[in-house]
């Protein structure tokens, strides 16, 4: 295919990136970029978009968006994806955003936040349609559907899109962002550790970067923690006992009693003080099984040998309607969302086998062969960030201390190792200084998997990140809101781990203004 174009006149434009210079043609009309031409990749189809409502393929509540060129392509084998390019008032750069749960659908709410800030933006289904959010059924004897989906599929389509945008408008981008949680979390920081020279920043969020240890050692053991013995099922309309033991245990731990832990990692709860007496009513209170469950989800799965496999969750935020009634209850045992993914990940990844019963699980084995059969391409692990820092890129991870889903610990663990590899023979403190020199981690208290919670969750990290990358300005805090009906009723800021925010000890504790981030 010929590249169509509207004039003959060839600018030069330096790539502001990556300090390289290359000629492209002058701007393109949306029409003409079906014919673009792109590696092992087919445009099926672009249109011009009027401002006003619009509604995504599937359904769904129609979003207001921006007047949009509308690309969409497939890349082999199956790498289906979408780029929106503003007609108006874009400015001059690129958003990659990511995907949740198993993939399979190209994320429109995500590209419709770009494209309303002005971005050119993108998102692949990662080289699948899924039946479901945890739908692995498409894996079963197709590898490379695998390695799509770990990390070839984000990547092209971010090669793609940014190649579109620049023939779109006929110049070079000013700078290129990447934005995702969960499983979205994951591709940024497989995008950082194996593609470096995509984005100028990157957001990953809550990541499950590590997803062979998440789905062995976090979804399949939270689940068998409450559901292999029915005795151990932990009913949803009982983890409020849970949650509000903890936080007259632990709340005022930060010298606020605010329903929210700053730091669960101080709070020492033991919850056998729940086991229930003789004659209390089992409603309130829980069986010897229920708390040894409890037990096992807070420390995590382990083998044999005494091998942490992946973290446990921590106390605080475990009810409301995103908490574990959500993630690990469910309506009955089997049917939390740590079971659902579980069972599909081991059924058509791990085993190949659309029959492999739970009961034949064993952590010894199924560890091991989960990273053998699905590591190199889902596992995000590694801590050399040194192209990335080199590049002169950063990097913004946050997650959620009360997330449900993904320890936050994970998180944390991972940020050390990135500390521990950039810094090499320095000291602690000089390693950490050096890493937040591109990369800063923010733990959100009381925030759940993403959003939600009884914290502040809501925040802009992507104007941080521009301040960053575009100014040199390193976050030394970002404003989270918590909205209830739509109205504000406490900010709080978020701080560079493993610093914490502190109350000055005047003023509301519902005001941001009256905290300050300090060391622990």
């Amino acid at each position: 295919m010929k590249r169509a174009i509207i004039s003959t006149l060839v600018v030069a434009v330096a790539l502001t990136t990556v300090g390289a210079s290359r000629t492209i043609a002058a701007p393109a009309s949306c029409e003409s970029l079906a014919s673009i031409k792109l590696a092992d990749t087919t445009i099926t189809s672009a249109t011009s978009v009027a401002a006003g409502p619009f509604t995504a393929p599937g359904g769904g509540q129609p979003m207001t968006l921006p007047a949009f060129c509308r690309v969409v392509g497939t890349t082999k084998p199956a790498i289906q994806f979408e780029v929106w390019l503003p007609l108006e008032n874009w400015n001059g750069k690129f958003e990659g955003v990511g995907n949740g749960g198993m993939a399979g659908v190209i994320s429109y709410a995500a590209m419709a936040t770009a494209l309303n800030r002005g971005y050119a933006t993108a998102s692949t289904d990662t080289g699948h349609v899924s039946k479901g959010v945890f739908d692995a059924s498409w894996a079963l004897g197709h590898p490379e559907l695998v390695a799509d989906f770990g990390y070839r599929g984000l990547h092209v389509t971010t090669v793609n899109g940014k190649e579109i945008a620049r023939t779109f408008y006929g110049k070079q981008l000013e700078h290129s962002y990447y934005v995702g949680c969960s499983k979205g979390g994951q591709q940024g920081l497989m995008e950082a550790q194996r593609f470096p020279e995509d984005y100028d920043g990157l957001i990953a969020g809550d990541p499950a970067n590590n997803m062979t240890g998440l789905y062995t050692g976090g979804h399949l053991w939270y689940s068998l923690a409450t559901a292999k013995d029915p005795e151990s099922y932990i009913p949803a309309n009982k983890v409020s006992i849970l949650t509000d033991a903890v936080n007259a245990s632990c709340d005022a731990l930060d010298g606020i009693k605010d329903g929210v832990l700053n730091d669960p990692r101080q709070c020492k709860f033991n919850p056998d003080v729940l086991t229930c007496k003789a004659a209390q009513d089992p409603a309130s209170c829980f069986s010897p099984k229920q708390v040894k469950a409890i037990k096992d989800i807070w420390a995590g799965a382990h083998d044999s040998s005494g091998l942490l496999i992946f973290p446990g969750l921590v106390p605080g935020g475990e009810a409301g309607p995103a908490g574990w009634a959500t993630w690990l209850t469910g309506s009955a045992p089997y049917t939390g969302l740590h079971w659902t993914s579980a069972d599909g990940f081991f059924k058509y990844i791990v085993y190949d086998d659309p029959n492999w019963d739970f009961r034949a699980s064993n952590y010894d084995t199924d560890a091991k062969l989960a990273v053998k059969k699905a590591g190199q391409p889902l596992d995000a692990v590694d801590a050399n960030l040194l192209p990335l820092k080199q590049r002169g890129a950063k990097l913004i991870v946050y997650h959620g201390w009360s997330d449900p889903d993904i320890s936050p610990l994970n998180s944390i663990n991972y940020y050390e190792s990135v500390v521990t590899r950039v810094g090499g023979t320095k000291s602690r403190e000089q390693s950490l200084s050096d890493t937040q020199d591109f990369f800063r981690l923010f733990m959100v208290p009381g925030m759940q998997h993403c959003t939600g919670g009884p914290g502040p969750s809501r925040f802009d990290m992507l104007g941080a990140l521009e301040r960053w990358v575009e100014h040199g300005v390193a976050p030394q805090q970002v404003v989270a809101a918590h909205v209830t009906n739509g109205v504000t009723d406490r900010t709080r800021p978020l701080c560079p781990y493993p610093q914490i925010a502190a109350y000055q000890g005047s003023g509301s504790t519902d005001e941001a203004a009256n905290f300050a981030c300090k060391a622990p």
